[in-house]
């Protein structure tokens, strides 16, 4: 299978799975979650990636470990060996069944099968990159990041071929450097706090897509305070209006969504006609 996200994007809206599909006693960040978001037919799977103190790469989000695994510690402090006997709690705080995966464990049961996008590739992106290429998986990975001299010169220098989003809010002054750099320079993931933001507008997703670059919509939830998409999330959308939570995404004409109920939001797109692109 070959792994274009520009060509997937014509095919249909990119359903990303943030940490996987989690609930229930199935933890996020697990193998499991992961293997239950492609079953729920999400395109994309967003993973957190960790180093452990003798320097081993681990699935696991950086300072959740009071909240996922009931423990008042720091992984990065640990070696991966004692890392990997821990066990995940569910939302009742119980143990589960669950463990913290490698990396190249995770890497090698996804191979050929998924988009995986990276969160924290930027704590460790040697490490990382070359895990990705001694599984040659670059096609199917995706980093994103807030823009920064640092950040573009790590991908200039360490992974220029990595497909890469900068996080952008307010403006993207950066967009024609962009385009010049010796960066795989593929889309924009876009934070905005109402309709009204220019980066919503369809003069900006119009200026996107002549360009060829996707543009890449968070229905997910963080903190309810701080909107990732203007009010248009996925708790809207199953508490008031799908319309409005994704179906507002999908007409603006957003290549990705990134939400955390991915069978629903499959399911919403294929009833309303939205999920193909035509």
């Amino acid at each position: 299978m070959e792994f274009d996200l520009r060509q997937k994007a014509k095919e249909n809206i990119i359903v990303v799975a943030h940490r996987g599909a989690a609930g229930g006693n199935i933890p996020c960040n697990t193998l499991a979650a992961y293997e239950i978001a492609l079953k729920q037919g999400a395109d994309m799977i967003e993973v957190d990636v960790s180093c452990s103190k003798d320097g081993k790469l681990f699935l696991f989000h950086p300072g959740m470990e009071r909240a996922h695994l009931n423990r008042f510690l720091s992984l990065s402090h640990l070696n991966l060996d004692v890392i990997k006997k821990m066990h995940y709690v569910n939302y009742d705080n119980t143990s589960t069944q669950f463990t913290i995966a490698d990396f190249d464990d995770f890497l090698e049961q996804f191979k050929g099968r998924c988009f995986i996008n990276i969160d924290k590739f930027w704590d460790n992106p040697q490490k990382i990159q070359e895990a990705i290429k001694r599984h040659g998986m670059t096609d199917q990975m995706l980093v994103k990041s807030s823009l920064s001299d640092k950040v573009l010169n790590v991908l200039e220098e360490v992974a220029p071929e990595l497909p890469f989003m900068p996080i952008i809010r307010k403006n993207h002054l950066a967009h024609e450097r962009l385009l010049r750099s010796n960066i795989n320079y593929v889309g924009v993931e876009i934070l905005f706090k109402s309709d009204e933001d220019e980066l919503a507008s369809d003069a900006f997703l119009e200026k996107m897509h002549n360009d060829n670059i996707l543009c890449w919509a968070n229905t997910i939830i963080y903190n309810y305070k701080e909107q990732l998409a203007g009010g248009h999330s996925d708790d809207s959308a199953l508490t008031q209006s799908e319309d409005y939570g994704w179906g507002w995404i999908a007409d603006k004409g957003f290549d990705c969504i990134q939400t955390d109920w991915p069978m629903m939001l499959v399911d919403y797109l294929k009833r309303t006609d939205k999920y193909y692109r035509k």
